[in-house]
């Protein structure tokens, strides 16, 4: 019962911190000094560099699910609405949530990293004394960098995704590139994609919350900043399920 109860009042704590720096990091993003250079080298470092492997991944899922389902749905005299199932699945979960997986386990990871090493090694303290906020220059620049470009990386993904089905769909499926665009378009309708474009704004502040959160929070040297990162990446990508079921669930109700 002890037990149950020192780790029920852990999990408060890190709960408020976690709601303290996220709300700390927005408040700051409203005042000045506002770190431009440094938003846009994180824009270049979340978005640019996370782009090749987005396109892969986007990509090859859209070709395995096109080629999966259609096979599927042949059995049913259905596999000409691929389409349909694909455009669907991928604008309402699966574009959202993979391509937040992937910023979770690159940038989420990067980010504790970085900070844990700057908290270990004093680095944010010397920032304090020297009259600099760390959480406005090193939290709030890398939350409003990962707002900026997560739902442009999804909707890349997206599209890529789609594109990947259409590759399957016309060199093993069988089917024209007119039908399975017209799929496509008619299967979306603007719900869809409020749904899909959603997703990746809650996604984006929980991968930077929570990394910057342990970044700051990393002890004990080398090995406090390799657990801060595995940390991150966990409950980043625990997180987003769960927001991706509430989220979902809400929409869906309102």
């Amino acid at each position: 019962m002890r037990r149950f109860l020192r780790s029920f009042i852990n999990f408060l704590l890190h709960l408020h911190g976690l709601a303290e720096i996220f709300g700390r990091s927005i408040l700051f993003a409203f005042s000045r000094p506002f770190y431009v250079r440094e938003i846009f080298d994180q824009m270049h470092f979340i978005g640019v560099r996370s782009l090749p492997i987005v396109l892969l991944i986007s990509g090859f899922t859209g070709m395995v699910l096109a080629l999966q389902s259609g096979y599927e749905m042949a059995a049913y005299g259905a596999k000409m609405y691929v389409g349909t199932l694909l455009s669907l699945s991928i604008v309402r979960e699966l574009g959202p949530v993979l391509v937040a997986m992937v910023v979770a386990g690159r940038v989420g990871a990067g980010i504790a990293a970085e900070l844990g090493s700057m908290n270990v090694t004093e680095q944010i303290n010397a920032m304090r004394a020297l009259g600099t906020n760390p959480v406005k220059k090193l939290v709030t620049t890398r939350l409003v960098a990962i707002l900026a470009m997560l739902p442009m990386l999804t909707i890349i993904g997206d599209t890529t995704g789609i594109l990947g089905g259409l590759i399957v769909a016309v060199s093993s499926l069988g089917i024209g590139a007119p039908f399975y665009w017209s799929t496509v378009v008619n299967a979306l309708t603007f719900n869809d994609m409020i749904i899909g474009m959603i997703k990746p704004f809650f996604f984006a502040a929980v991968i930077s919350t929570v990394g910057c959160y342990l970044g700051f929070s990393a002890k004990g040297g080398t090995r406090g900043v390799g657990e801060a990162t595995t940390k991150s990446v966990v409950i980043s990508s625990v997180l987003i399920f769960i927001l991706d079921f509430l989220i979902t669930k809400v929409i869906l109700a309102i």
